[in-house]
C-alpha cells in the first residue's frame, strides 16, 4: 500500500472536514501492541482495527492526534465484509481521522447506521473507492 496515497487521502479527509491545520500521526502496530492499548486504555481485551487519540487543538487550532491501525484485523475484516485489504485499511484511516475531528459513533449495531459511519463512508467513495481525477 502506497504511503503517498494514505497521506493524500488523509490531506483530502481533512480538507472535506473544514480542518485547515493538522498534525495526526499514523502507525501501524501489530495485533499485540494493539491489544494492549486496547486494554490499558479502553479497558477491552484482544487486538482492535483502529484506536484514535484526539489530543485537541493546540492555541493555533491545529488538530492533534494520533491514530493506531492494526493490519491484522484489518485483513480479517476485509475478508469478512468482502472488501480488499487496502479499501479496509483506507476505511480505517478515515474513521480515525473523523474521530481526530472529534466525531463518535455509538457501540454496538448502532454504530454502522449512525452519522459518523455514514460520513466515513461518503469520504472513503469520494476519495479512495471512485476518486475524482481533478480533485
Amino acid at each position: 500500500m502506497s504511503t503517498d496515497r494514505l497521506i493524500e487521502l488523509s490531506r483530502r479527509v481533512l480538507g472535506a472536514l473544514k480542518v485547515p491545520r493538522a498534525l495526526i500521526s499514523v502507525t501501524f502496530v501489530s495485533a499485540r501492541t494493539s491489544g494492549a492499548l486496547n486494554r490499558r486504555h479502553l479497558g477491552h481485551r484482544g487486538p482492535t482495527d483502529v484506536i484514535t487519540f484526539a489530543l485537541g487543538a493546540d492555541p493555533a487550532g491545529t488538530v492533534i492526534a494520533d491514530i493506531y491501525i492494526c493490519p491484522d484485523v484489518a485483513r480479517r475484516q476485509a475478508k469478512e465484509f468482502g472488501v480488499g485489504v487496502r479499501e479496509e485499511i483506507a476505511r480505517l484511516v478515515v474513521h480515525g481521522m473523523l474521530h481526530a475531528c472529534g466525531w463518535e459513533h455509538p457501540e454496538g449495531e448502532e454504530r454502522t447506521t449512525s452519522p459518523m459511519w455514514r460520513r466515513q463512508e461518503q469520504l472513503l467513495h469520494r476519495f479512495w473507492i471512485t476518486p475524482s481525477r481533478t480533485a
